[in-house]
Protein backbone atom coordinates (compact mmCIF):
# COMPACT_ATOMS: atom_id res chain seq x y z
CA UNK A 1 0.00 0.00 0.00
CA UNK A 2 1.64 3.28 -1.22
CA UNK A 3 1.57 6.21 2.03
CA UNK A 4 -0.87 8.99 1.48
CA UNK A 5 0.76 12.37 -0.11
CA UNK A 6 -0.83 15.19 0.29
CA UNK A 7 -0.46 18.82 -1.50
CA UNK A 8 1.19 21.96 0.46
CA UNK A 9 -2.91 23.30 0.41
CA UNK A 10 -3.74 20.58 2.79
CA UNK A 11 -0.74 20.82 4.80
CA UNK A 12 -0.54 23.86 5.16
CA UNK A 13 -4.83 23.99 6.36
CA UNK A 14 -3.25 20.48 8.75
CA UNK A 15 -0.18 22.78 10.34
CA UNK A 16 -1.94 25.86 10.54
CA UNK A 17 1.57 26.98 8.65
CA UNK A 18 1.21 29.50 5.59
CA UNK A 19 2.39 28.13 1.91
CA UNK A 20 4.73 30.46 1.96
CA UNK A 21 6.26 29.65 5.69
CA UNK A 22 5.96 25.54 4.27
CA UNK A 23 8.01 26.68 1.26
CA UNK A 24 10.64 28.71 3.38
CA UNK A 25 11.44 25.88 5.33
CA UNK A 26 12.23 23.50 2.33
CA UNK A 27 14.72 26.09 1.16
CA UNK A 28 16.55 26.27 4.19
CA UNK A 29 16.41 22.75 4.54
CA UNK A 30 14.37 21.81 7.24
CA UNK A 31 11.44 20.09 5.61
CA UNK A 32 11.27 18.78 2.09
CA UNK A 33 8.22 17.02 0.67
CA UNK A 34 8.78 13.44 -0.17
CA UNK A 35 7.91 14.01 -3.72
CA UNK A 36 6.63 15.84 -6.65
CA UNK A 37 3.83 15.38 -8.91
CA UNK A 38 4.02 14.31 -12.42
CA UNK A 39 2.73 18.48 -12.23
CA UNK A 40 5.63 19.16 -9.94
CA UNK A 41 3.58 19.58 -6.88
CA UNK A 42 5.24 19.24 -3.70
CA UNK A 43 3.60 15.92 -2.40
CA UNK A 44 4.38 15.80 1.39
CA UNK A 45 3.56 12.87 3.73
CA UNK A 46 2.37 12.36 7.73
CA UNK A 47 5.95 11.87 8.45
CA UNK A 48 6.56 15.44 6.44
CA UNK A 49 3.70 16.96 8.12
CA UNK A 50 4.67 15.79 11.77
CA UNK A 51 8.35 17.38 10.79
CA UNK A 52 6.55 20.66 10.09
CA UNK A 53 4.77 20.38 13.45
CA UNK A 54 8.19 19.78 15.60
CA UNK A 55 9.52 22.67 13.65
CA UNK A 56 6.15 24.89 14.32
CA UNK A 57 6.61 23.95 17.85
CA UNK A 58 10.12 25.34 18.36
CA UNK A 59 9.33 28.51 16.94
CA UNK A 60 7.81 30.11 20.16
CA UNK A 61 10.66 28.92 22.22
CA UNK A 62 12.61 30.77 19.40
CA UNK A 63 15.09 28.20 18.81
CA UNK A 64 17.20 28.89 15.72
CA UNK A 65 17.18 27.48 12.03
CA UNK A 66 20.26 26.15 12.77
CA UNK A 67 19.38 24.72 16.25
CA UNK A 68 16.12 22.80 14.14
CA UNK A 69 17.88 21.61 11.56
CA UNK A 70 19.99 19.73 14.29
CA UNK A 71 17.31 18.80 16.58
CA UNK A 72 16.03 17.08 13.17
CA UNK A 73 19.29 15.27 12.52
CA UNK A 74 19.26 13.75 16.00
CA UNK A 75 15.68 12.75 16.03
CA UNK A 76 16.04 11.08 12.64
CA UNK A 77 19.84 9.36 13.66
CA UNK A 78 17.77 8.19 16.93
CA UNK A 79 14.48 7.01 14.80
CA UNK A 80 16.45 4.85 12.80
CA UNK A 81 16.94 6.68 9.31
CA UNK A 82 19.66 5.61 7.46
CA UNK A 83 22.26 3.31 9.75
CA UNK A 84 21.36 3.04 12.94
CA UNK A 85 23.72 4.82 15.52
CA UNK A 86 26.51 2.89 17.45
CA UNK A 87 26.68 2.97 21.03
CA UNK A 88 28.44 5.54 21.89
CA UNK A 89 27.25 7.57 19.33
CA UNK A 90 23.63 6.86 20.09
CA UNK A 91 24.29 8.00 24.00
CA UNK A 92 26.15 11.13 22.38
CA UNK A 93 22.57 11.97 19.94
CA UNK A 94 20.33 11.44 23.45
CA UNK A 95 22.56 13.30 25.69
CA UNK A 96 21.84 16.31 22.91
CA UNK A 97 18.55 15.66 22.82
CA UNK A 98 18.05 15.86 26.43
CA UNK A 99 20.53 19.47 26.18
CA UNK A 100 17.39 20.68 23.74
CA UNK A 101 14.68 19.46 26.40
CA UNK A 102 16.26 21.29 29.26
CA UNK A 103 16.65 24.65 26.91
CA UNK A 104 12.97 23.99 25.98
CA UNK A 105 12.17 23.37 29.59
CA UNK A 106 13.39 26.36 30.54
CA UNK A 107 11.92 28.28 27.82
CA UNK A 108 8.84 27.65 28.74
CA UNK A 109 9.06 28.51 32.29
CA UNK A 110 10.09 32.05 31.04
CA UNK A 111 6.74 31.83 28.71
CA UNK A 112 5.14 31.10 31.41
CA UNK A 113 6.42 33.78 33.81
CA UNK A 114 5.66 36.24 30.85
CA UNK A 115 2.01 35.38 30.41
CA UNK A 116 1.26 35.44 34.47
CA UNK A 117 3.12 39.17 34.24
CA UNK A 118 0.80 39.97 31.14
CA UNK A 119 -2.46 38.07 32.72
CA UNK A 120 -2.08 40.14 36.20
CA UNK A 121 -1.80 43.85 33.55
CA UNK A 122 -4.67 42.37 31.98
CA UNK A 123 -6.47 42.01 35.12
CA UNK A 124 -5.45 45.51 36.51
CA UNK A 125 -6.79 46.98 33.81
CA UNK A 126 -10.40 45.29 33.91
CA UNK A 127 -10.39 46.12 37.43
CA UNK A 128 -9.96 49.74 36.76
CA UNK A 129 -12.43 49.36 33.96
CA UNK A 130 -14.82 47.83 36.87
CA UNK A 131 -14.00 50.64 39.20
CA UNK A 132 -14.89 53.68 36.64
CA UNK A 133 -11.42 55.19 36.10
Amino acid sequence: MTERQMQIGEVAERTGLSLRTIRHYEDVGLVSPSARSKGGFRLYTDADVERLMVVRRMKPLDFSLEEMRDLLEITDRLSGDGDPPAGGERERLRERLDAYRKVADARCETLRAQLMAAEDFAATLRRRLDAGG
